[in-house]
């Protein structure tokens, strides 16, 4: 693999800089960013099912001329896949629609499950079933034992429950796939999470729409300091916390200066961790408790574990 690399409680190695692929959908863009990325230098690939992409990414990291050893696809489990005898039929699904063997992670896309039917992300309160967490984790740990996955973990899990989980494990995860930029920061979840071997991977780490990382002051101007872009210092800051980044983008410029590092001082990442603008791209719309403990730590509620 090239470019730096993470070591996961498994002694599996992770490139600390992935390629987001969330809201990548437009027919053709995608399969031209998946290779310009690869040609870039990036071995590690985020997908999930629901993004409707997996098709295309497939069929492009058929046509890259890399070996699938130097690769490392990650994709997510839908919630509607949560009942423990649909979980390896869902990796199937998502091994065909990619054209792999096995995945190198598979992650469970959120703690809450829908009911089989409910096939879209838009879904009311009584879509939402109650389906233990641990029920689903150890379908995914028999996917471990059967070699189609090498490592699995968990997306968008609070320290509230993964206080209640950890103990009833038999494989820790190997990451948490959070929101991290510098207007969301959460350290008290990445501590959690690095305090218990858990790598934290930060999706949305140049903020996004609507939420203007980029922009801000601060960041400019450490970007000017370095004589960088404000997505190399947004990004460098949270690989500097040992945070994993995957972020997206579709041009070709942006995706070979996402892969430099910076080295920022500690006067520069002290200040960014100051940063008092709180903001989240991805935030519950509705105020109902299976999606409020995902999020606000002060109101959790766990899941049936």
């Amino acid at each position: 693999m090239t470019g730096n690399s993470v070591k996961l409680n498994n002694g599996i190695l992770i490139p600390e800089i992935g390629l987001g692929t969330w809201k990548a959908d437009k027919t053709g863009i995608v399969a031209e960013t998946i290779k310009n990325a690869v040609e870039a230098g990036y071995r590690h690939i985020d997908c999930a099912k629901i993004y409707g992409n997996q098709r295309e990414i497939g069929q492009a990291l058929k046509e890259v001329n890399v070996p699938r050893k130097d690769l490392f696809i990650v994709s997510k489990i839908y919630q509607n896949k949560h009942r423990p005898e649909l979980v390896e039929g869902a990796l199937d699904e998502i091994l065909e629609e990619l054209q792999l063997d096995y995945l190198d992670m598979l992650l469970m896309h959120w703690p809450y499950a829908l009911k089989p039917e409910v096939g879209t992300a838009d879904f009311n309160d009584e879509d939402i079933e109650d389906v233990p967490v641990m029920d689903t984790w150890k379908a995914m740990e028999a996917l471990v034992d059967k070699g189609k996955v090498r490592a699995i973990g968990v997306s968008n899990f609070n320290k509230a429950v993964l206080e209640k989980m950890l103990p009833q494990c038999r494989i820790v995860p190997a990451t948490n796939q959070v929101e991290i930029h510098p207007y969301n920061q959460s350290p008290e979840l990445v501590k959690f999470c690095q305090d218990s071997g858990i790598l934290v991977t930060g999706y949305c780490p140049l903020g996004g729409t609507k939420i203007n990382v980029m922009g801000d002051n601060l960041i400019k101007h450490i970007a000017q300091a370095h004589v960088c872009t404000p997505a190399q210092v947004a990004l460098s800051w949270s690989l500097s916390r040992g945070i994993a980044v995957i972020p997206k983008s579709t041009n070709a410029i942006r995706l070979k200066q996402n892969l430099h590092r910076v080295t920022l001082t500690s006067d520069e990442k002290r200040m960014i961790g100051n940063i008092k603008q709180h903001e989240r791209k991805v935030d519950p719309s509705r105020d109902h408790e299976q999606l409020r403990w995902v999020f606000h730590e002060d109101e959790a509620q766990c899941p049936v574990i």
